[in-house]
């Protein structure tokens, strides 16, 4: 069977090779599951339909005579032409009309749809038939964690559900929560950038901070873009459903609570922080958390999409103050908690100064489990190779450190490890981060995996 395989991909790999690429192109239009071969066959069907109905009308008299007048062209061609010749000339020439007719059709087509003639429509159907096709994913989180993971997931589906905090009371989109009173719009903005098409230049766009100008130096035009949508349409909700279709991101973004919520935390050494951003730089360890108000209620179409997902995804992200925040809306983790689908937690790769100090793989797990009482997820991504020296000392004068695999442990909490090389590190600032598309890859293919 292998011997076959092989054959079969060395033909394969030389007839791309020597068909032209037009031929490739239209080979394609034939390809299963496009939905365009069916319609044409129907739209074939009706034609004669309608030819047969309107003879059938007139007491079938056309036919008789589109007949007659057909054998006396036939006899009168063949005589003149034999039908060893005539028959096949016909023949090409009928292909070549039909060839032409659906070349210049699509062309046409393409031109409207395609402007900039970016590639081939087929192509775009296909890939478009493709990502609808793919797994109902619900990502749980918030940060530049859940931005990286959905820039790697969208190629792989459109269903995507990106399920984010609103705790963020800092930076631009704590200044527009105070002044104006919208939801802080910061972790929206990069996810719905993340999921766009034209994701390069939307992120630019909308990460660009002003640096001038009274009342707009650091804000982001991102942020300014969806406040602006929120008076317009009338809540955040429909401001997100709104910049989505413009921009024609791939999935949706929702906000875990429409509710003005805001974090508070109880220290080891008895303080009690109020707000997101004072948690962090209280650089204390949270024995605690909590939000005010308490049980916000759930944005409906969140719940809905965690009830229909076949895989859900809990970060990576700030583990108190990107993810936990989102279960602490009651409606959200008893959701997770009944489904069927896959559910997997992503954990960081390094620890966080003043919120994870210390942490290992299995304090993660542990912290989450005491959050919302229960068991939310089977199993646990996590970095396999350790980060190069220059990174280690970096982020060590920062207080962070690789958070430890401890496999035991997480083992004993009942959960499945999958160790996987997920990291992108910058060689020239020994910068880490998740790698986009080797995240969504492991995950996709683990998925697979368990579903297969």
């Amino acid at each position: 069977m292998g011997l076959f395989k092989q054959a079969f991909q060395a033909l394969k790999q030389e007839s791309r090779y020597r068909t032209p690429p037009r031929v490739n192109q239209w080979f394609k239009w034939l390809a299963p599951g496009l939905l365009v071969k069916r319609w044409l066959l129907i739209s074939a069907a009706g034609v004669i339909c309608v030819t047969l109905g309107l003879a059938i009308w007139s007491n079938l008299t056309p036919i008789y005579y589109i007949s007659e007048f057909t054998r006396d062209l036939l006899r009168t061609i063949t005589r003149l032409v034999p039908n060893y010749i005539s028959g096949p000339i016909v023949l090409i020439s009928g292909i070549l009309l039909i060839l032409w007719g659906q070349t210049r059709s699509l062309g046409s087509i393409t031109e409207v749809l395609m402007p900039e003639g970016n590639g081939e429509l087929i192509d775009v159907l296909m890939t478009h038939r493709r990502l609808h096709r793919g797994p109902k994913i619900v990502v749980i989180g918030g940060g530049t964690g859940l931005s990286t993971l959905l820039r790697g997931l969208k190629t792989y589906s459109a269903n995507i559900t990106a399920i984010v905090t609103v705790a963020d009371d800092g930076g631009s989109s704590g200044r527009l929560r105070r002044e104006i009173g919208v939801l802080p719009p910061g972790d929206i903005r990069n996810c719905i950038a993340a999921l766009a098409d034209e994701e390069k230049l939307l992120t630019e766009l909308f990460q660009y901070r002003f640096q001038a100008g009274d009342g707009l130096a650091g804000h982001s035009f991102g942020n300014l873009f969806l406040t602006v949508m929120s008076e317009v349409t009338g809540d955040i909700e429909r401001a997100i459903a709104a910049s989505s279709k413009v921009l024609a991101i791939r999935g949706q973004v929702l906000p875990s609570t429409l509710s003005d919520v805001s974090l508070w935390a109880e220290l080891a050494d008895g303080r009690r922080i109020e707000g997101e951003s004072n948690i962090t730089e209280a650089k204390g360890r949270i024995v605690r958390i909590g939000c005010t108000p308490e049980n916000p209620p759930a944005l409906p179409k969140a719940i809905q999409a965690i009830q229909e997902a076949d895989f859900l995804i809990m970060g990576p992200g700030s583990l108190y103050t990107s993810i936990v925040p989102n279960l602490l809306v009651p409606e959200i983790p008893a959701a997770i908690a009944q489904s069927k689908a896959a559910r997997i937690y992503v954990c960081n790769i390094m620890t966080q100064p003043g919120e994870t100090d210390g942490f290992t793989v299995a304090d993660h797990i542990r912290t989450l489990d005491r959050v919302v009482g229960q068991r939310l997820f089977d199993a646990v991504l996590v970095q396999k190779t350790s980060p190069s020296a220059q990174s280690l000392i970096r982020y060590a004068q920062e207080g962070s450190h690789p958070v430890f695999f401890d496999r035991e442990d997480v083992i004993r909490l009942g959960r499945r490890a999958i160790v996987a090389n997920i990291m992108d590190e910058d060689a020239e600032t020994g910068f880490l981060r998740h790698n986009s598309d080797r995240l969504a890859r492991v995950l996709l293919r683990w998925y697979g995996r368990i579903r297969g």
